[in-house]
């Protein structure tokens, strides 16, 4: 069961709520997002019903959801979230009306590469700016990022051309060391289940992006996204980056179904990202086309001044000509459904 206050509801109201369905024996957690705040309640469901909830200052409605995963379903929360990233001055909407671009370094290997790699972003119409940090590799012997160094450069980089940044991380002991420096999190497919992180991210106050395990399912990832949701955090941000299946002739397989499934699961927005899904530049630009048809809300996109010195994932890196044919299809493709983008004028 779930309570959704108004969206002028005051903290004495969602206090009072949460107050008296913990004085019948129930728990309450209270999950604020950017119009709104939902209050997830554990315990006598049929309890529940005789405390005429409705009845409470600052309550909008009290509804019953069959879906495991109560507070990011779109059964209690029917319109769409639109998540926002970074300072007022500065913000960049994910959501319904917006098309995003979140481009950069997969990896952060040096100040001077980020700084060329963030101009070729925005260059390109990204204005949220990617770039890792923390790499956890299949290898031991990859590069796994500058760590704090890597931060702290994505951060400046960030400033001086005046993009948001979003940075994986990977361990629950440095979430409010990255939140320092980010102002999204991501939550990276190896860690999809990896709930003492996802609890650590849902209690920092940043905005995530979650990407989707390697072998998980639609449902899956939306609990996850719940562990995140249940810490008060509803700024969540849904990432298909592809799955693993028998198929042999890309890195991974690109669900673009999930989009549309997901849209009618979950009031979170969704992005897809063609470049880890592939892992072959040729593939990218028509994959991130099929994702604007979809009806993704962003794409995510590996951009490296010279992909073939990358440390990380240089084959699919964009430059050059490619770059240029996926700034086209964003400027072209997402006004075409009704959605504003953020390409430079």
């Amino acid at each position: 069961m779930v309570v959704v206050m108004d969206t002028d509801a005051a903290a004495a109201d969602v206090s009072a709520v949460v107050a008296k369905v913990e004085a019948a024996g129930g728990s309450a957690f209270v999950s604020r997002g950017v119009a709104r705040t939902i209050i997830g309640l554990v315990g006598d469901v049929e309890l529940f019903g005789t405390l005429n909830l409705r009845s409470l200052s600052g309550v909008s409605d009290v509804l019953r959801v069959s879906a495991p995963y109560k507070l990011v379903s779109r059964q209690n929360h029917p319109t769409m979230t639109t998540v926002y990233v970074g300072a007022d001055d500065n913000r960049v909407a994910i959501g319904p009306a917006t098309f995003t671009l979140i481009a950069g370094p997969c990896a952060v290997e040096s100040e001077e590469q980020t700084v060329r790699a963030a101009q070729l972003a925005k260059a390109a119409g990204a204005t949220l700016l990617r770039g890792g940090a923390y790499k956890p590799r299949t290898s031991p012997y990859a590069f796994q990022g500058l760590g704090r160094r890597g931060l702290e450069i994505l951060a400046q980089v960030g400033r001086e051309v005046g993009m948001p940044v979003v940075t994986e991380v990977v361990d629950a002991h440095d979430v409010d060391l990255v939140a320092e420096h980010a102002d999204m999190l991501q939550v990276g497919t190896r860690n999809m289940q990896n709930f003492a992180l996802l609890q650590a991210v849902g209690s920092v106050g940043r905005p995530v992006l979650l990407k989707r395990g390697l072998q998980a399912t639609v449902e899956e990832w939306l609990m996850a996204a719940e562990y995140v949701a249940q810490r008060g955090n509803l700024d969540i941000v849904l990432c298909e980056r592809g799955i693993r299946t028998f198929e042999t002739a890309t890195r991974n397989t690109l669900d673009i179904s999930a989009v549309p499934v997901l849209h009618a699961m979950s009031h979170l927005p969704v992005v897809v990202d063609p470049s880890h899904a592939s892992g072959r530049r040729e593939l990218v630009v028509p994959l991130a086309r099929a994702a604007i048809a979809a009806g993704a809300d962003g794409v995510m996109v590996d951009v490296h001044p010279e992909p073939e010195n990358a440390l990380c994932d240089g084959p699919q890196a964009l430059e050059g000509d490619d770059l240029r044919a996926l700034a086209e299809a964003v400027r072209i493709l997402p006004p075409l459904l009704g959605r504003r983008t953020g390409q430079p004028r």
